[in-house]
């Protein structure tokens, strides 16, 4: 366990002050409970670590984009960003897998692929952190971890969700859903830029643009929205 501890210590970027903290953010409650010298598993970890990542992640949102979009979009791509698919694809990422302490019966399973287990590990890892040196390394781990995610998430995020706030509020109050048309492309291959209508009803109801068309579209139902929330 020695030499896996500090291996993963490397691919963390943290050295802990104290490795029994990350020993036990990697023991799953069913290697706990095959071994009577472990006193105790992650889960205290994982509660702490959930709690943290979040704070975590609403500063660096805060920072990012806390001048660009609302309150409610904020806390939108902070669900995205901390979900049990996104934690476990990071904790893929990295291997922590391969680190986990696992009873037989999980290991048989396939507990090291499984996400929920994944994701709770990647909690509980940040917990330890927490404890051992305090915010500061845990901001570092996260903004290493997730930068490029952080700095696609009003693209790959935010688009989706626009597009489907107003399909369901048109659905909701016109039985209708809206449809997009480009109306114009203008600029160089490198640099274009694309106008779209959004049509409710034979109606247009509002008009974006965007360096792509899922931009603009993702611009045309911000505004769309706006109009149909203020009416």
């Amino acid at each position: 366990m020695e030499r896996s501890i500090k291996e993963l210590e490397e691919t963390l970027g943290y050295t802990f002050n104290n490795p029994q903290l990350l020993e036990c953010a990697l023991t799953h409650r069913s290697f706990a409970a095959e071994h009577s010298d472990i006193s105790e598993d992650n889960e205290r970890l994982e509660f702490l670590g959930d709690a943290v990542l979040e704070l975590v992640m609403t500063r660096l949102l805060f920072d990012l984009y806390g001048n660009a979009y609302s309150e409610g979009d904020l806390t939108r791509m902070r669900a995205f960003l901390v979900n049990e698919a996104q934690l476990a694809k990071q904790a893929e990422g990295i291997g922590l897998g391969h680190y986990i302490r696992l009873g037989k019966g999980e290991e048989r399973s396939g507990g090291r692929r499984k996400k929920s287990i994944l994701a709770d590990t990647f909690e509980a890892v940040m917990g330890a952190i927490y404890l051992d040196g305090g915010l500061e390394p845990c901001f570092s781990f996260v903004k290493r971890l997730f930068n490029q995610v952080l700095s696609e998430i009003t693209d790959h995020f935010l688009i989706e969700d626009y597009k489907s706030a107003l399909q369901e509020l048109t659905q909701a109050r016109f039985h209708v859903v809206p449809t997009y048309r480009v109306e114009k492309i203008s600029g160089p291959d490198h640099n274009r830029t694309f106008e779209v209508a959004i049509i409710l009803d034979g109606k247009v109801l509002a008009r974006g643009e965007g360096s792509s068309k899922k931009k603009a579209e993702q611009d045309a139902a911000k505004e769309a929205l706006k109009k149909l929330k203020d009416g």
